[in-house]
This record gives C-alpha cells, structure tokens and sequence, in this order.
C-alpha cells in the first residue's frame, strides 16, 4: 500500500469495522421503525440520512485501503 504506513491501515481498519457496524446497527434500527409503523418521518429521515454519511465515509476508506489498480 503505497502512501499508508502500517499503523495508519490499522487505524483505518478499526474505524471500517466501527462505521460498518454503526452502519447495521442503523439499518436494523430503520426497520424496525418501519415494522412499528411509526409516523416519525423525521426521525426515520434522520436515521436513513446518517446511515448515507456513514456508507459514504466506509467507501473512502476502503478507497484509500484498496486504491484502483490500472492494468
């Protein structure tokens, strides 16, 4: 991995498998809002909004983890 010393990677890893987690957690939380049939349109905006953030922030990671390879 070029650019990305070996602590870096593991800091980075830590924080995909935080974010990723947060990320199911959400979606687990975003059903079963929807399950309940709850009203709460902003709250379930708010949640669906975060959970973007998030999925936005893991692929930069992995982008930085996993760079493109031009063959």
């Amino acid at each position: 991995m070029a650019g990305v010393t070996k602590p870096d990677e593991v800091a980075a890893r830590a924080k995909l498998a935080e974010l990723m987690q947060e990320h199911r957690d959400l979606d687990a939380a975003i059903d079963a809002l929807a399950l309940t049939g709850s009203t709460d349109q902003l709250a379930l905006s708010r949640l669906k909004r975060r959970k973007l953030q998030l999925k936005d922030e893991i692929t930069e990671i992995n982008n930085q983890l996993l760079p493109d390879i031009i063959a």
